[in-house]
């Protein structure tokens, strides 16, 4: 089995782990970093995976996956840089560093696979993007895709679009989060106890996410089966069209990418 260390195990850090461990990795096959000795032997009490410097879990990993925050990455990769193996493959979860800044510090020759998830993966279900950088072979991103199915899905994509999925997937669960808090308000304001208006609004979105997933029909044709002739959906409807909830949306993904554009440019 090829071993995996996570570098970095916080939430993100800690779901691969779990998932990892789900999908028949063996805790022998994983290692893990955390600056925080608390949180290391918590973590290892939990999964049985052994937490170790980010120099040990170089020079005994085929894998390395980066699971810091971005403004972390330069004293971790300064670490890397005099431990890292020949042929080890660095995979990057940091949103909005490019490939080429790997490429640039590590040995020559690293192959460095960037990946966009999300925070599904905690329970998962995450929506992963997996782009390979210079020196990623087609068995690099296959086997990347192969350890993130483990925790959800997965697609491949040119790394130009990785901004694009960071705005849209990377930051798309706080915008469902945000219209779930608004709609369980509205339920507040119509009478309705929280509790009942949460779980109303939580069981409506789950159930709508596995009707578009398992129909596959387009979003447009489920929207209109609910939505009657002077019925109470389109009054709806045109309350959200007319205050511009729509246009919203993509001004608000728009800028999530301009940000991650900025990011990966610092």
């Amino acid at each position: 089995m090829t071993r995996i260390a996570v570098l970095g195990a916080g939430k993100i850090g800690e779901a691969l782990l779990a998932g990892l461990l789900a999908a028949g990795q063996p805790a022998g096959d994983l290692l893990f970093t955390e600056r925080h000795p608390e949180r290391a032997r918590e973590l290892t009490a939990r999964h049985g995976v052994a937490a170790v410097g980010v120099p040990e879990a170089a020079a005994r990993s085929e894998v390395l996956v980066v699971a810091v925050k971005p403004q972390d990455i330069d004293p971790l990769l300064a670490e890397l840089t005099a431990a890292l193996k020949p042929g080890t493959l660095v995979v990057s979860l940091c949103a909005g560093l490019p490939t080429s800044l790997y490429e640039q510090v590590l040995p020559a020759g690293t192959p460095v696979v960037r990946v966009m998830p999300n925070t599904p993966m905690l329970v998962g279900e995450a929506m992963s993007a997996v782009s390979g950088g210079t020196h990623a072979t087609d068995e690099h991103l296959a086997a990347v895709e192969k350890m993130l199915g483990s925790v959800g899905r997965v697609v491949r994509l040119p790394e130009s679009q990785q901004d694009a999925v960071t705005a849209l997937s990377g930051s798309g669960p706080a915008y469902f989060f945000f219209l779930v808090e608004a709609m369980i308000d509205a339920g507040i304001l119509l009478g309705l106890p929280r509790a009942v208006a949460a779980e109303l609004i939580v069981q409506s979105a789950y159930g709508a996410a596995v009707m578009m997933r398992e129909s596959g029909d387009h979003p447009v044709i489920l929207r209109e089966a609910v939505t009657s002739p002077a019925g109470t959906t389109i009054a709806a409807v045109r309350e959200l069209e007319r205050h511009g909830v729509r246009a919203a949306l993509l001004a608000a993904i728009e800028a999530a990418r301009d940000r991650s554009v900025e990011l990966g440019k610092r």
